[in-house]
C-alpha cells in the first residue's frame, strides 16, 4: 500500500518511533501496547542482580500475588525457625503439656512457638530454654520486627501510589460525524476521586510499503484533545477529514498496514495532588465500522442530578455510514 504523503513523518520527527526503537518498530508483529497499558516487549541478557528490582515488583504486582507472596514468606520463615529450634535439642522449648498442645508433634510445637516469637505474641505457655534457644529467639524477634515494618511499608506504598484507573471501551468505532466519519472510543473514570486537566494523545502505527518495510507513527488530531473537568464519561473523537492521515484509507488497507491505535491519557488527580497517566491501544479487530456508542446518561433523578450507567460503556449500535 502506498501511503499518502502526509502520513510519512519527517526524519527529525520525535514521534518517529516513540522510544520503541527502529528494530522493534520494524520487526515486531505483535501489538506494541497491550490493552492494560503494558508494553509488549521484553529485555533479556541482564544479570540477576541488574534485572532484579524487588521493590518495584512488589509495588506493581497484583494484590492476589502480593498477599500470596507475603503469606508464603511468613509460613516459610516460621518453618525455617522451627527447624532451627528443633536443632537446639528436645529441651529447647519448655512448657506445661507442650507436646499435648500440638498432638505430640515436635515440629508443630516449634513452629507455633516461632509464630508467637515472630509476631511478639507470647501467650506464656511455651518458653525457650538454654543459651542457643534464647539466642535464636533474640534473632527471630529482631527479624520479626524488621519484617513487619517492611510489610507495613509496602502495604502503605501500594495504597498510596498515585495511579489512574480509567476504563477504556473494549471497542473503538468508526462512526458518522458531521457528514463525514470519525474514529471514536470512550473512557470513564472508575474511581470516586476526580481528575482534572485531562489530556489525550492519539496516534496510529502503520507499516509503510517500500524497499524496507518500516513502521511509522502518525499523530491523529482530536476534535477535543483535553477537558478541564472529567466527572462523567468522555468520547474521544478523531475526525476523518481531508487533513486526517486516515482519509481515503479503507479497512482492508489498514489491515495490510497492521494498524494499531495508541492512546495516552494524562491528568491531575486532586486526591493525590499528583499527575497520573494511563495508556492503551486498539488493534483493527477491536474497531467496529458503521457503529456508534449508545447513550450513557440516565434520566434525571428526583433531585435533578445527572448520572451515567458505566455498565453501558461498551454498548454500541449499528448506524449507516455517510456516502
Amino acid at each position: 500500500m502506498a501511503m499518502p504523503k502526509e502520513m510519512v513523518p519527517l526524519a527529525e520527527d520525535p514521534n518517529r518511533d516513540l522510544g520503541f526503537g527502529s528494530v522493534v518498530a520494524a520487526e515486531s508483529r505483535q501489538r506494541l501496547l497491550n490493552r492494560d497499558g503494558s508494553f509488549n516487549v521484553k529485555r533479556e541478557g541482564l544479570g540477576l542482580l541488574h534485572s532484579l528490582s524487588l521493590y518495584h515488583a512488589l509495588l506493581t504486582m497484583s494484590w492476589t500475588r502480593f498477599l500470596g507472596l507475603v503469606g508464603a514468606c511468613y509460613l516459610a520463615f516460621n518453618a525455617l525457625f522451627a527447624f532451627a529450634f528443633l536443632a537446639c535439642g528436645p529441651q529447647a522449648i519448655a512448657g506445661p503439656d507442650a507436646a499435648a498442645m500440638t498432638g505430640g508433634s515436635e515440629f508443630l510445637r516449634a513452629f507455633f512457638f516461632s509464630v508467637q516469637t515472630f509476631a511478639t505474641i507470647g501467650y506464656g505457655h511455651l518458653s525457650p530454654m538454654g543459651v542457643p534457644a534464647n539466642l535464636l529467639v533474640t534473632f527471630e524477634s529482631l527479624f520479626g520486627l524488621l519484617g513487619f515494618a517492611l510489610a507495613t511499608g509496602l502495604l502503605f506504598s501500594r495504597f498510596a501510589r498515585p495511579t489512574a484507573q480509567v476504563l477504556f471501551s473494549r471497542r473503538a468505532v468508526v462512526a458518522p460525524y458531521r457528514d463525514r466519519t470519525a474514529f471514536e472510543f470512550r473512557i470513564v473514570n472508575a474511581r470516586s476521586s476526580q481528575l482534572i486537566e485531562v489530556q489525550a494523545t492519539l496516534m496510529v502505527s502503520l507499516f509503510r510499503d517500500g524497499e524496507s518495510r518500516r513502521r511509522d507513527f502518525v499523530p491523529l488530531k482530536l476534535e477535543r484533545p483535553s477537558v478541564v473537568f472529567f466527572p462523567l464519561a468522555w468520547t474521544i473523537v478523531h475526525p476523518i477529514d481531508e487533513q486526517s492521515p486516515l482519509h481515503g484509507l479503507t479497512r482492508e488497507e489498514l489491515e495490510r498496514s497492521e494498524a494499531e491505535f495508541l492512546v495516552l491519557l494524562t491528568g491531575f488527580d486532586e486526591t493525590f495532588s499528583q499527575t497520573v497517566h494511563t495508556r492503551s491501544s486498539y488493534k483493527l479487530d477491536e474497531v467496529v465500522w458503521g457503529a456508534r456508542f449508545t447513550n450513557l446518561f440516565n434520566p434525571p433523578g428526583p433531585d435533578g442530578r445527572l448520572s451515567i450507567d458505566v455498565g453501558r460503556l461498551d454498548d454500541i449500535e449499528t448506524t449507516p455510514m455517510p456516502v
